[in-house]
């Protein structure tokens, strides 16, 4: 008999939930579910599992408030932590999240030692950083989800204004996963032809402004994060990485020189298939594009210090 794959899900909640009840429905493999709620991760690991009848699906779904389900995974996706909350500021949930990290790392490299690592919990290039730094995996199997979220909406705001398929919009938004993001115009298209020859400048500022601020306007709206379209976003990395796709998907990569970046997690366009992290693909930025990526990637430091000085403190 051919084993299963085993992914497990760090956080139970509703992005991780999404990602797991997608990769449920594909058959990907078997699927943990990890919380600290009571009750939470049983109760959606079963709900989940008595829908596999109707749906034909067979893989098996265990939820569990012990961090042991994780054993011997293929895959963890990490979306375990806290959200700011009012009053909170961004060192005490630097603080936070980190301790999460510290103990979810822990966990993963003990349970789960030959896992690739999808990190999911914000701040985003902060706490990829740290899961690295934990576990002490190779930096090809750690990567964080953020850019194929940024550009899933990228892609979605210019098909609604050119009333297109979005399967016709290519385009990619890399940097750090926060308002300094970079919407790359010069490798965005649709049906090949260059989004400015399409759009004109002022509007697609406008466009760019709504990407940057993707995640704020759903908060606003809901007054919860993104889950269906954030969890879509982490499937298609799982995906890439169980079925060995070799898909070039942007993600937050551990940089070794690359684009200019040493020592440090950013997104950019990179293959991941069963290997994990394959490689990162550069990419030729014009002067604008590479003067705001590195702007962005100078903002993800003074995050990950940030980050060292409130866990120091």
């Amino acid at each position: 008999m051919i084993k299963r794959r085993k992914i497990a899900f760090i956080g139970a909640g509703n992005v991780g939930a999404t990602c797991a009840h997608l990769c449920f429905l594909r058959g990907l493999g078997d699927i943990a579910l990890f919380d600290i709620i009571d009750g939470l991760p049983q109760g959606k690991a079963l709900d989940m599992l008595e829908s596999a009848p109707v749906l034909g699906v067979d893989v098996n779904v265990t939820g569990s408030t012990d961090m042991k389900i994780i054993e011997g995974a293929d895959c963890c996706v990490v979306t375990s932590g806290s959200p700011r909350k009012p009053g909170m500021s961004r060192d005490d949930l630097l603080k936070i999240n980190a301790g999460v990290m510290n103990q979810v790392g822990g966990a993963i490299k003990q349970h789960a030692p030959d896992a690739f690592v999808i990190v999911v919990t914000n701040p985003l290039d902060a706490m990829v950083t740290q899961i690295k730094r934990v576990t002490g995996f190779p930096k090809h199997r750690v990567a964080g989800q953020a850019g194929v979220l940024d550009s899933a909406r990228y892609r979605t705001f210019l098909a609604t204004e050119l009333k297109v398929s979005v399967e016709s919009v290519s385009a990619m938004v890399l940097g750090g996963h926060g308002d300094d993001m970079v919407p790359v115009r010069s490798y965005t298209s649709v049906g090949g032809v260059p989004i400015e020859r399409m759009i004109a400048p002022k509007r697609l500022d406008e466009i760019e402004k709504r990407t940057r601020n993707g995640g704020g306007e759903i908060v606003e709206l809901m007054k919860t994060s993104s889950y269906y379209a954030a969890g879509a976003a982490v499937y298609r990395m799982v995906e890439a990485f169980i079925l060995d796709r070799k898909e070039v998907l942007p993600c937050a990569v551990y940089l070794e020189g690359e684009y200019g970046v040493k020592g440090l997690y950013a997104g950019v366009p990179a293959v991941i298939g069963a290997g994990g992290v394959e490689r990162v693909i550069e990419i030729q930025l014009t002067a604008a594009e590479k003067a705001a990526f590195d702007s962005s990637v100078g903002h993800v430091r003074e995050l990950v210090e940030a980050m060292d000085k409130a866990i120091a403190g």
